[in-house]
């Protein structure tokens, strides 16, 4: 082969490469909702290969499948309900008791290093009164009210809603036929490679999501339980919500402790709320970090602390928060491209000199 030709195929490529990223780049805004279908298309594509074998038809098939993790999501949606009709209420009992608490405690200690502040109680009451003194009714007409006027944003949000179900049955119907189009697409001096290639995606994906339920439904069941021994009475929602929400990196887990610090200091008083979600939250950490990742996820993809935040910060500026759900599944599929990149770096001649 010679070098001309071989320079002119690599400009191919690259040329290739940066016409398929300035697109990717250019459609982001519409492509949030194709991701998510994608995304659970793989996930849900065994499912439905398993109900094909047992002799359903496939659209019977995916339609099952499809009806079913809807409903899953509108189950752990519903989780919501308890946790706002519960401490609502109780923000506006003890917003008032806690500005009493700081000025009684806070404002002596400040003073002492030349700090004079002190709480204004009285209209942190009245706004505790005017602001959170509401049922879920009103909140819901606020919220109505404000999708009226944000009309773009509540539409663009209904139709991702409608529009992901729709597209996300269309793929896992044709899914395999899609797969074989890619397939052919591939050179065919180039398919044992990309074979290789895409089965080691596979295999790593799998790994991962696997995993990464077996962690969410464990951590799930431990911060339930924990928090009920704690006499939490928001026990089953918040940790049902903490442990589901850990296959987002880090974000999952503040969210769910915030919840479980906002529940302790509402319902305890003094430090007992607060000492219980230390133990129960630090033991959790432990629980997954030392024990639960390692056992059943393995090394997961590779990638460090500093790259999955990274990588959760690029994915998030480029696709929104869809962005920061699919950044490490799809960092995984680039592990395995940067390290044969790197293997075949190692074994040429630009290498070897």
């Amino acid at each position: 082969m010679t070098t001309a030709l071989v320079k002119r195929r690599t400009f191919t490529w690259l040329a290739l490469g940066a016409a398929a990223t300035a697109l990717l780049w250019l459609l982001s805004p519409v492509l949030s909702p194709f991701l998510i279908s994608a995304m659970l298309a793989y996930a849900l594509c065994p499912s439905v290969n398993a109900l094909v074998a047992r002799g359903l038809p496939r659209a019977l098939a995916v339609m099952l499948v499809v009806s079913g993790s809807i409903i899953v999501l509108l189950a752990l949606l519903l989780l919501i309900v308890p946790v706002l009709s519960k401490e609502l209420p109780l923000v506006q009992e003890q917003v008032p008791l806690l500005a009493e608490r700081l000025n009684r405690n806070l404002s002596p200690w400040l003073a002492k290093w030349g700090f004079k502040i002190s709480l204004d109680t009285g209209s942190i009451k009245a706004f505790a009164l005017k602001y959170l003194n509401s049922n879920l009714e009103d909140w819901a007409a606020a919220a109505l009210n404000s999708a009226r006027i944000g009309g773009s944003i509540a539409m663009a949000l209904l139709g991702n809603a409608v529009l992901v179900p729709v597209v996300l049955f269309y793929l896992l119907l044709d899914w395999h036929r899609l797969v074989g189009h890619v397939d052919t697409m591939v050179p065919p001096r180039m398919r044992p490679a990309y074979a290789d290639f895409m089965n080691e995606c596979d295999q790593m994906l799998g790994q991962y999501l696997r995993g990464q339920l077996l962690v969410m439904l464990a951590l799930a069941v431990y911060y339930s339980i924990g928090l009920a021994l704690f006499r939490f009475e928001l026990a089953l929602p918040v940790g049902v919500i903490t442990g589901l929400l850990v296959f987002i990196p880090y974000v999952g887990f503040g969210i769910g402790l915030f919840l479980a610090l906002l529940a302790g200091v509402l319902q305890f008083s003094g430090w007992y709320g607060l000492g219980a979600v230390a133990v129960v939250y630090g033991f959790g950490q432990l629980l997954e970090s030392f024990i639960l990742t390692p056992r059943l996820v393995g090394e997961r993809i590779g990638l460090n602390p500093l790259m999955v935040i990274f990588a959760l910060l690029a994915f998030g500026h480029l696709f929104g928060f869809v962005g920061v759900l699919i950044a490490l599944p799809v960092s995984a599929v680039g592990v395995v491209a940067v390290r044969r990149l790197r293997n075949m770096y190692l074994s040429s001649r630009l290498y070897a000199g």
